[in-house]
């Protein structure tokens, strides 16, 4: 499942990313016709995850397997995504890689401003 539309910017640190998904009658992640704001963690994970195949590109045959271990400060200012009006952006920053461990910042917005925010520890396979 591929939440994410594109790649608007991006660079050692920081990638931005757009999704229309949100808005689709059809997106896995909507239960009984809605798009709960927790499922922003989904968008976030998508968008650190691209992060890290694009960051180690140059630097590894092949990108490391993540897997999610923490949310941290999550804030929720909506209660679903499905009312976000317009595409929904999603900013993922790599704030600690310490080679097994990666933290990151992340915060998803829309016309109407931060939607949702919070920081994710992801653990890389060795």
């Amino acid at each position: 499942m591929c939440l994410l539309d594109g790649v608007l910017s991006w660079d050692n640190t920081r990638i931005l990313c757009s999704a229309l998904s949100h808005q689709a009658s059809d997106n896995p992640l909507r239960r009984d016709g809605r798009l709960h704001a927790i499922c922003g963690i989904e968008y976030a994970a998508q968008a650190m995850a691209l992060h890290g195949a694009l960051a180690v590109e140059k630097t590894r045959p092949q990108p490391r397997l993540g897997y999610l271990a923490s949310i941290r400060d999550l804030a929720c200012r909506v209660p679903y995504l499905d009312a976000v009006e317009g595409d929904l952006v999603v900013e993922a920053e790599r704030l600690l890689d310490e080679g097994s461990r990666v933290i990151y910042c992340f915060a998803l917005s829309g016309a109407q401003g931060v939607v949702m925010s919070g920081r994710a520890a992801v653990v890389l396979e060795a």
